[in-house]
């Protein structure tokens, strides 16, 4: 035996540590389903901030933290390279003007006899690159968010406006001023948290369990007074990776104050109502991994009151109570500490112990 199954207290002891004797009552109950579980925000919902173009950090005026609304300045960064691009664009707007004169000279001389047939062909092969050259430069520009026809020589740009892809709250910033960045580096990340998910980790056998439209209750680990509600939209079909668990996909709906993507999450599914055998909860004390409740086997001579520690099997538990099977037949009248199980679990362990 691995420890004492009866020991005996005496009522100054129960009242003590405040030991109640009940009955077994006949409860009904809500089944719930618990799982772990992580917030996400979708992909789409997620931007990763790069410049276009490479260049120098002048200014970022934002923190993280800060909401930003999409076309929101972010960033700005300057580089000389900018202003050979407007150059690139103003040259060939200049020299379209002479290929164009150059073109109908040619074409009018082809016309009248008087011009060769190649010089023909030169001219409009020129106009043709120079309008190419000039469609770059100016798709360039429109990419740098510089208006092509607003470029002159006298108010050409070496800065350029990085603006917010999306709306979102800035969760990240990877530059710094005066830092340099090209177009594989990432100067933020912005995320949408108006479109959080939950995605729960549910074992295959309780999948029949779960339905669209569930409510699932969920708490962080780090703010457990704090209760948030979802919704399941979707079941997965595939299992996640080793882990014999399949993803069930849930909206979070109310209250997303203190909700970040990535939080780990313990998610209770209230399935459905049944009536059962149930006690309080401090009626239960846990050994060893098993659970425990502890009936009354009458008084000695002295007036103590006997308790016989019983093996139970817990089932749902709601409001306060813990549905349970005990291992052997229980009458329905025989007492049992309704309250203080932890206290006699301990003096039993106590006696177990000294009897070795």
């Amino acid at each position: 035996e691995a420890g004492a199954t009866v020991t005996e207290l005496t009522l100054e002891q129960m009242n003590a540590v405040g030991i109640e004797l009940g009955t077994i009552e006949m409860k009904e109950l809500t089944n719930t389903l618990k799982a772990n579980g992580v917030l996400q925000v979708p992909n789409r919902n997620k931007a990763t901030v790069t410049a276009l173009f490479a260049g120098t950090v002048t200014s970022l005026p934002i923190q993280e933290g800060n909401f930003v609304r999409k076309g929101q300045v972010i960033a700005t960064i300057v580089n000389p390279e900018y202003i050979r691009i407007q150059e690139q664009y103003l040259t060939a707007q200049s020299r379209i003007a002479f290929a164009e004169k150059e073109h109908r000279r040619q074409q009018e001389l082809y016309n009248n006899d008087a011009g060769a047939r190649k010089n023909l062909e030169s001219a409009a092969a020129e106009l043709r690159s120079l309008t190419t050259e000039r469609a770059a430069a100016a798709r360039q520009l429109q990419m740098m968010g510089i208006n092509p026809s607003s470029v002159t020589n006298q108010n050409l740009r070496n800065g350029l406006a990085v603006t917010a892809p999306i709306s979102g709250v800035i969760s990240r910033i990877d530059a710094q001023i005066g830092s340099y960045v090209d177009t594989s580096l990432a100067l933020a990340e912005i995320v949408d948290n108006t479109s959080l998910h939950l995605d729960l980790k549910v074992f295959e056998k309780d999948l029949p369990k779960l339905q669209v439209g569930q409510i699932v209750h969920f708490k962080l680990a780090n703010i457990p007074d704090t209760e948030y509600d979802a919704e399941i939209y979707s079941i997965g079909s595939s299992f996640e990776s080793d882990s014999r668990t399949v993803a069930v996909h849930c909206t979070v709906i109310g209250n997303k104050k203190g909700l970040i993507d990535g939080m780990n999450v313990t998610g209770i599914v209230s399935l459905d109502r049944s009536t059962a055998p149930a006690v309080p909860n401090e009626a239960i004390a846990e050994a060893d991994g098993k659970y425990y409740i502890f009936v009354s086997a009458g008084k000695t001579a002295n007036g103590s009151v006997r308790f016989e520690k019983v093996e139970v099997v817990k089932g749902a538990s709601d409001m306060g109570y813990t549905a349970i099977t005990p291992i052997k037949d229980i009458s329905p009248k025989e007492r049992i500490a309704v309250k203080g199980a932890f206290f006699i679990n301990a003096k039993m362990s106590d006696v177990g112990e000294h009897d070795h």
